[in-house]
């Protein structure tokens, strides 16, 4: 619990709301708790919010509104931390409920002394949710308040279902199937209908299969989750997103496709190589649940990251599958193995934490001077400063991580999950020292904050709004928040009369003319984020 506490509050904590996506959502969910915004049509300043899916938004607005005495970007995170943590229980209950299938017990002695199945099965749960925090692209969009999270707890949420389906005999199936069917649900209602179906389907033929094998078939709870997919089905269609979404296509070149792989390959590490040993080492058992049923929803998520635009994000969802198919891995491991990943691990993620560590360093007291030149080169205008309440738990964390180097090569008593303890431990030191240490120029460097603060002092003291034109759903949101602006957008004449500032974006600047008469306007410069490549026009309203 201590682990999975360390791993899920740093990110939620004390940062700002991050471009793109982060900022992005928390517009759409600030609108609707203001009444500004339809609740079934997210929107921002009028526009459909940028992902589709209701249910993230709900969270949110309903967390702004119940929490007044919070700061509304913090509110907010209250919900996503639930859901990243239920994500994590949701993995680890599903692999307690495959372990438990006869065919994935291990062999019974001739004189016993084989493992205790219970024992067994709690073993390979906890080696799936190192494997799943291990996962190197867990880390940051499981810590946005990004309707990606949702459906990362939903996915997760269904797979945990169809573990428990797939036993022989459970107490309270219907609870089973009222977790199916509020997953499925959710993952329609957070925009992913097509996932839902795909993976419902899928699921249920396996929970089928071994129910059958079993003779174990109960027609009236197969009954029910065919319902719950055919009310997904219904629900998709009267929300208009039963139809196949225009932007989901094969990558198209060949770069594309590199792209693709290179993201396969550092995104879900070190799941897929475990992944493909479990794969090869159970090959004769590929039908048997503990494989079929985590294999399909990796699949599911794989294929559709393949075909969205948005490649890392929709990979997300493959992440609790992947860790419950490499925690089936490790009771076939040798030790030299073992010891491979152990000491791999214990180079990367010590090297990693010596470089957080030493530009840290540099930051404060400008030794080594390379490293503090190269801050100052990327990030100009940055003032670090010493903080304490960041301080005392990135030391923790390190002292941390060297107890437990030294209790991993100590000898006690193997565990089957002691080979993913260092690479999740190191993921997750890595991740806090990032979010205590470099938060304020992760801050700096990744918020619309400085730039909207930036925005608000040009605007004229007497000025009641300001006009905008071409800007995203995430630069709305942060002028809207963080800069504390009241916006219009540029539109049919007489739109924004009584705005004294209008702020631009390049891309629309061509027919900027089309909206807005530039005769009563005059260029005064611009404004850049700092990894903006791309700065925000301002003018100045000259006409009366």
């Amino acid at each position: 619990m201590l682990f999975c506490t360390a791993y899920v509050l740093p990110g939620f904590l004390g940062r700002e709301p991050w471009k793109y996506y982060d900022v992005a959502s928390f517009g759409a969910m600030l609108e609707m708790a203001r009444g500004c915004s339809d609740w079934w049509t997210p929107q921002v300043l009028g526009a459909p919010a940028d992902v589709a899916g209701p249910l993230p938004y709900w969270l949110g607005a309903l967390a702004i509104r119940l929490l007044p005495f919070l700061a509304p970007d913090f509110a907010v995170r209250i919900p996503f931390a639930l859901l990243l943590a239920l994500t994590l229980v949701c993995t680890w209950y599903a692999v307690y409920h495959l372990a438990r299938q006869t065919s994935a017990q291990p062999v019974a002695f001739a004189f016993g002394g084989e493992a205790d199945p219970i024992d067994y099965a709690r073993t390979l749960a906890d080696a799936a949710l190192l494997a799943l925090v291990a996962c190197l692209g867990l880390a940051q969009m499981s810590h946005e308040t990004t309707p990606d999270l949702a459906r990362l707890a939903m996915v997760s949420a269904v797979l945990m279902a169809a573990s428990r389906m797939a036993l022989p005999v459970t107490r309270k199936p219907w609870r089973a199937v009222l977790l199916w069917t509020a997953s499925t649900l959710g993952l329609v209602f957070s925009g992913a209908p097509w996932v839902a179906i795909s993976l419902g389907i899928g699921l249920l033929g396996g929970v089928w299969y071994a129910r059958a094998r079993q003779n174990a078939f109960n027609p009236v709870e197969i009954s029910w989750v065919i319902g719950s997919l055919a009310l997904a089905l219904l629900l998709a269609a009267l929300t208009e997103q039963i139809h196949w979404p225009a932007n989901l296509a094969w990558p198209e070149d060949f770069g594309d496709w590199q792209r693709w792989a290179r993201l396969l390959v550092w995104f879900t590490w070190p799941a897929w190589p475990l992944v493909l040993w479990t794969l090869w080492r159970w090959r004769h058992q590929l039908a048997s649940p503990h494989v079929a049923l985590p294999l399909w929803a990796a699949l599911v998520s794989v294929i559709n990251s393949g075909v969205n635009p948005d490649f890392d994000r929709a990979l997300l969802l493959a992440l609790p599958a992947m860790a419950t198919l490499a925690a089936f891995a490790l009771p076939t491991l040798s030790r030299s193995v073992s010891a491979l990943i152990d000491w791999f691990t214990l180079v990367f993620f010590s090297g990693c934490a010596l470089v957080i560590w030493v530009i840290w360093v540099a930051m404060q007291t400008g030794v080594p001077a390379k490293p503090a030149a190269n801050v100052a080169r990327l990030a100009p205008g940055f003032s670090p400063e010493f903080s304490w309440l960041l301080f005392a738990p990135a030391l923790l964390a390190t002292l941390a991580w060297f107890w437990l180097v030294a209790w991993r090569v100590g000898r006690h008593r193997q565990a089957l999950w002691k080979s993913l303890v260092l690479p999740a431990a190191g993921a997750t030191l890595c991740w806090l020292l990032l979010m205590t240490l470099w938060l304020p120029l992760l801050d700096f460097g990744r918020s619309y904050g400085p730039l909207a603060r930036r925005v608000a002092r040009l605007v004229p003291p007497a000025s009641p709004c300001v006009l905008v034109d071409g800007l995203g759903q995430a630069q709305i949101a942060a002028l809207q928040y963080q800069g504390g602006l009241t916006l219009e957008r540029s539109g049919p004449q007489g739109a924004g009369a009584d705005c004294r500032l209008m702020v631009v974006h390049p891309d629309s600047q061509p027919t900027l003319d089309r909206r807005v008469r530039l005769v009563d306007w005059a260029y005064k410069g611009t404004v850049r984020r700092l990894s903006d490549k791309e700065p925000l026009l301002i003018y100045l309203r000259v006409s009366n």
